[in-house]
């Protein structure tokens, strides 16, 4: 235990939200530590805080004017009305430069553990607003968290039957996160939430089986069909390509075939007589001395 006045302003600082026992005995030395300028110009800040500012007369948001500049601006769409829980929320969506329209803050969410229900909370204020006919659309961007779920469920059964399109912020994955460390809820509504990027213009397929088969014969036929372009666009293949009978066809060409109803004698007595000096001639391989297999001898293939 401190002295009553160091005592007292631990305690004080205590009450700070974020602020716990440790954190508030830093900060009280701190100040004990600190200038007299210093702490001077810290409770004359504070001092006109209280006394300037307070919160605009339409949504709800800090101000030291009745408007605040966000309603004072008639560059903001009218048409959209963003419903946030605090001040801090507002300065939030700001900084994403997406959103033109106008702000409603509720000044908190329903909690009944704290004992804050809607009675508490500038919802009356967000209906008289709705009387505005320009209003076309209602974006309830409360905190993922169960407090905020609650409100926004409130809120959505609240101002559905009014006729007003209410939508809600998209929860998901955040960038540059990675998929195996999201929880179940987030991924849930990630997947829930996902963009549509084409709507695609394949229709879908009465029997899938019948489709698939009919597919892969269409497969088949047109392979067969490439198969025979080939063939054909290579020509006949030659009966003695690269025959020993080669010079023998050139030179009886004009011999009659027995296909077309005449004698082949001629061309018959013509491949007898190449064979003949085919046999006279001598072998290209020469017979070996010892013959290749035991007890084998070696054979003329000619005689």
């Amino acid at each position: 235990m401190y002295e009553s006045a160091v005592q007292n302003l631990i305690d004080e600082l205590g009450r700070l939200p974020g602020v716990g026992p440790k954190s508030a005995q830093r900060i009280a030395f701190y100040i004990l530590n600190a200038e007299s300028s210093e702490m001077a110009n810290l409770t004359d800040a504070i001092a006109r805080v209280k006394k300037t500012v307070s919160f605009c007369e339409i949504c709800g948001n800090v101000s030291e004017t009745k408007l605040c500049a966000i309603c004072r601006d008639e560059q903001r769409d009218p048409a959209v009305l963003c419903v946030v829980e605090e001040s801090k929320d507002v300065v939030a969506v700001e900084r994403t430069r997406s959103f033109t329209g106008r702000y409603h803050v509720l000044g908190g969410s329903i909690n009944p553990m704290a004992g804050i229900g809607p009675e508490q909370l500038r919802i009356r204020e967000l209906v008289a607003r709705l009387s505005d006919e320009r209003i076309t659309e209602l974006i309830l961007a409360m905190d993922p968290n169960l407090e905020g779920e609650a409100t926004a469920t409130y809120l959505s059964r609240l101002l559905v039957p009014i006729g007003i399109r209410v939508s809600r912020l998209a929860s998901g994955l955040p960038v540059g996160g990675d998929l195996e460390y999201a929880d179940e809820i987030t991924l849930g509504r990630a997947l829930e939430g996902r963009r549509i990027i084409s709507e695609g213009t394949r229709a879908e397929a009465a029997d899938p089986a019948e489709d698939f088969e009919a597919a892969l014969e269409a497969e088949t036929e047109a392979k067969e069909q490439q198969a025979a372009a080939e063939q054909a666009a290579k020509g006949p293949r030659a009966r003695w390509s690269g025959s020993m009978f080669d010079d023998l066809d050139s030179e009886d060409a004009a011999t009659p075939s027995p296909t077309d109803g005449q004698d082949g004698g001629e061309l018959r007595d013509a491949y007898e007589a190449k064979l003949e000096e085919l046999k006279k001639t001598p072998l290209r391989t020469v017979a070996p001395e010892i013959p290749p297999i035991p007890g084998k001898t070696y054979v003329n293939p000619w005689t």
